[in-house]
This record gives structure tokens, C-alpha cells and sequence, in this order.
């Protein structure tokens, strides 16, 4: 079934986490662009909520805690949530778009005041039960292999629109730089992954990291957790000039991201938002789909390894190169 009728305000149901989201922010382009002057809400968890208020033309991001209620189970975390369902409830919405996929972002297409709650059918959801939050389902995409894509080719077949090849994220931030950011260029590591299966190894980062700054960039290392201070402190131990950064909040360490003069890092949220932002980027996969979840952009971006495949750091020196051959030369060191 195909959505017709003109279209005023649309929600779409991304929750989290921070690759996910910037995945999505396509969507909100193709949307206005299909439907001139509609209105676009978005609803988050909390934690990544920032991301799609990077995006001066979404005009309302409701914010739920759900991620730390389900830690902390507290009256103020649940208040929040019947707060943000309030705000939710305020517009009525000619669509809701969930493109999560599961029992809780089904749950709030459910609640939102709408006739037409779209989603994924059964084999495509996160968690089969989240069908019951949907009156319309999209098609399957199976000849895109990018997971941005088979969203962005789901729903502009729902109503019934072309799609640009050129994908717009739409990010605009601003703030001061930090000190450590204004002393000269840099690249930045994110060497820090979910899980232990995903990283890859400390030698090599401290091999990449050596070879960068013989090139002339300062190396800047970030880390969101103790453990992965401790692997930060390892890693710029052994590269001159090398220096842990100091722990940031999400907007703020994607300011510093969008200073960067290149970026190479484990299939995280933080290089996606690397590539979203034009940097020169690098992204490594070990266990995860390269097909599914990689960027590559010839000449600015590039990804390599997955499923099993872990790269060499001779073929990550070789992907910098080519990443960087196209950017200004780095200023010699005053």
C-alpha cells in the first residue's frame, strides 16, 4: 500500500544508538524533499538524542530515558518517560515511521496519535513481536545492500517518491573548539568497541597511530568507559605526540570529530558520524558486515575487513592514503 494523501507532520521512531541514528537522518531529507513544508518529529532514548538535534529540519526531538530506567528503575526516570509520552501525545501525526524494530520503539508507534503506523515486516524486525505496533507494512528491500539504503528504499516505495543517489545527513553543530582541538590537525583513533570479538589489536593501533603522526597529524584518543581509558593510555603511551583526550559528551565529541583531518575507527557510532560529516574516514570491521553497515565514499572514505576478515595495519596505512590523497598537506609543526 502505498501513503498518498498530502502529508503535514510525520514522526519518525529511531531510539538508539548512535550509528543507528545517523543512518536514519537520510530519511528526514528524502521526507521533505518528497513532501514540501511537512513537519518531521523524531523520539529517542535519551542517551542519543543529540544526534537527530543536530538536524536544524527536524522540528521537535522528544527524549525518553528509557536505557537508564531499565538500569536504575527510579520514580524520576519513570516520570521522564510519561513526560516524553505526554509531549508525544500533543501533535497528531499523518504518519509514524518505525524504523527500530522492536517490542519498544512498536510500543511507541502505538501510542502516538496517528491512523497510519508504519513498520518492518516480521522477518525484517529486531524482535518478531513488534509487528503489533503497525497498520502498514513496508516491502522488503533485498537489492540494496546497505542497511541505509534498504531503509531509505523501503519507505520512499511506501509513498511512492525517488530517491536521490547522494545521501544528506544535514548535521550543523557549533561550539567553541577545545584547547587541546586548536593546537594544529589531527586524526583521531576510536579504537574502542561493544564488544571483545570486535576489537582490533592494541599493536596494531599503536603501529597506525606511530604511522600517522610520522606524517605529520597529531593522534587523539578517545575512550567512553574506565577499561577503555586504560587502552587509550596504552595506545598514546607509545605514539609521539599522542594525547587521551579528555571524556566528552556526545555533542561534544562530535565537534571535535568534525574538526578532524582524518578519522579511523571500529564500526562505531562516533565514525559514522566521521563519514556523515565529510571527514576523511577509515572504518574497520572484524566480526560485523562490511556490506551492511560500511561507508565508502572513493576518495574520502573507505572501509575494510568483516565477517571473520580482520584487517592488516599495512592495508589500513594503504586506506589512509587514499583517504587523505585528496586532502590539503598537512601544515608542518611551528
Amino acid at each position: 500500500m502505498r501513503h498518498t494523501f498530502p502529508m503535514k507532520r510525520i514522526l519518525i521512531v529511531k531510539l538508539t544508538s548512535l550509528g543507528d541514528m545517523v543512518f536514519t537522518l537520510p530519511l528526514v531529507a528524502d521526507l521533505q524533499r518528497a513532501f514540501p513544508g511537512v513537519k518531521i518529529d523524531w523520539i529517542a532514548d535519551s542517551y542519543c538524542a543529540d544526534v537527530p538535534r543536530w538536524n536544524p529540519n527536524i522540528e521537535r526531538v522528544i527524549a525518553a530515558p528509557l536505557r537508564n530506567f531499565k538500569k536504575a528503575r527510579s520514580w524520576a526516570g519513570l516520570r521522564e518517560i510519561f513526560r516524553a509520552l505526554r509531549e508525544l501525545r500533543r501533535e497528531k501525526y499523518d504518519a509514524v515511521l518505525d524504523v527500530h524494530g522492536v517490542y519498544k520503539s512498536a510500543i511507541v508507534t502505538r501510542l502516538a496519535r496517528t491512523r497510519h503506523r508504519w513498520g518492518y515486516p516480521v522477518a525484517e524486525l529486531g524482535e518478531s513481536g513488534a509487528r503489533f505496533g503497525y497498520n502498514h507494512v513496508f516491502q522488503p528491500v533485498i537489492e540494496e545492500d546497505c542497511a541505509r539504503q534498504r531503509m531509505r528504499r523501503a519507505v520512499s516505495r511506501a509513498f511512492g517518491y525517488e530517491l536521490t543517489k547522494e545521501m544528506h545527513y544535514g548535521l550543523e553543530m557549533s561550539g567553541d573548539t577545545p584547547a587541546f582541538a586548536a593546537k594544529g590537525q589531527y586524526a583521531m583513533l576510536f579504537h574502542a568497541t561493544s564488544s571483545e570479538e570486535k576489537k582490533w589489536p592494541i599493536a596494531d593501533w599503536i603501529a597506525v597511530g606511530s604511522a600517522i603522526s610520522a606524517r605529520g597529524l597529531r593522534v587523539l584518543v578517545p575512550w567512553g568507559n574506565d577499561a577503555e581509558r586504560k587502552e587509550a593510555e596504552t595506545i598514546a603511551a607509545s605514539v609521539p605526540g599522542a594525547e587521551v583526550m579528555p571524556r566528552l559528551s556526545i555533542t561534544g565529541l562530535a565537534q571535535v570529530v568534525g574538526r578532524s583531518s582524518l578519522v579511523v575507527g571500529m564500526d562505531t557510532g562516533f565514525v559514522h558520524i566521521a563519514d556523515a560529516m565529510r571527514r576523511p574516514t577509515v572504518l574497520l570491521f572484524t566480526t560485523t558486515s562490511r556490506e551492511l553497515y560500511g561507508v565508502n565514499t572513493p576518495g574520502r572514505a573507505v572501509s575494510m575487513g568483516g565477517h571473520g576478515v580482520v584487517p592488516t595495519r599495512e592495508q589500513v596505512l594503504a586506506a589512509i592514503d587514499e583517504v587523505m590523497a585528496q586532502q590539503p598537506p598537512v601544515a608542518s609543526p611551528s
